[in-house]
């Protein structure tokens, strides 16, 4: 443990819009008080931050808010100077991926702030991940998060069948997800090498106005394609 009176304030991780959700809809009115009430940020994106800001309502004037970016390619050994530079203030942990430290790189400065015995509190707000597995009718009480999968094509497939194994053997819920432009390929590597009755949920566009969510058999996939270029979404696979 790292004792420091460096920082003395509280880590609140903050939950972000998923799309263009309704703020009033996703985020209990307690988190938009709290957010309102920091004036230092730990972010992936300075700009998307500032938005999801003003979008929240926030009053104070931006240019007086600091922000600290924390992103893949920040360095884990500069992470501890986050709390040096900001003193004793309270600091609130922004992630593009909608629930901090979660697929997302600001576990790193979660994980510091206990070797510091700072207290984190996480704010309650839309995850995709559960999300997804709420609404796809799978097992909800054996799952796995794997993030992304392999990128080549060969690697891909085998990881897919891997996946689809361990399903079947221990009936479990397998989720994952892909950058939007390349969902396509991603789902038709899914109908290729996935057994006709394996199930596959897809859920797009969560809390947007374009929301859907569609639960399926693979051979179902096979004849109801959909066009998912562009559009966020969360996989989840169960055989």
């Amino acid at each position: 443990m790292v004792k420091t009176d460096e920082f003395s304030g509280i880590l609140y991780l903050i939950p972000s819009c998923l799309g263009d959700s309704d703020i009033d809809m996703v985020l209990p009115g307690k988190v938009v008080q709290i957010i309102h009430s920091l004036d230092h940020f730990v972010v992936e994106n300075e700009r998307t931050a500032r938005r999801f800001l003003i979008r929240t309502g926030y009053r104070k004037s931006l240019s007086s808010v600091k922000f600290y970016i924390l992103d893949e390619h920040t360095e884990i050994k500069n992470i501890p100077s986050i709390f040096k530079e900001s003193g004793k203030v309270s600091l609130g942990l922004l992630s593009e991926a909608g629930v901090p430290a979660v697929a997302d790189p600001g576990s790193e400065l979660v994980k510091e702030a206990h070797k510091r015995n700072i207290k984190v509190i996480p704010l309650a707000g839309p995850s995709s991940i559960l999300l997804a597995l709420m609404a796809s009718g799978l097992n909800g009480q054996n799952f796995v998060f794997h993030g992304y999968l392999p990128v080549k094509e060969h690697e891909r497939t085998k990881r897919i069948v891997i996946l689809e194994k361990r399903s079947r053997q221990e009936n479990q819920a397998q989720i994952f997800i892909e950058a939007p432009y390349r969902n396509n390929q991603l789902l038709r590597s899914i109908i290729n090498c996935c057994q006709s009755e394996t199930i596959l949920c897809i859920a797009a566009n969560l809390t947007t106005e374009s929301e859907w969510i569609k639960t399926r058999t693979i051979r179902e996939w096979q004849y109801h394609p959909f066009d998912l270029k562009n559009q966020p979404a969360v996989f989840v696979l169960q055989s």
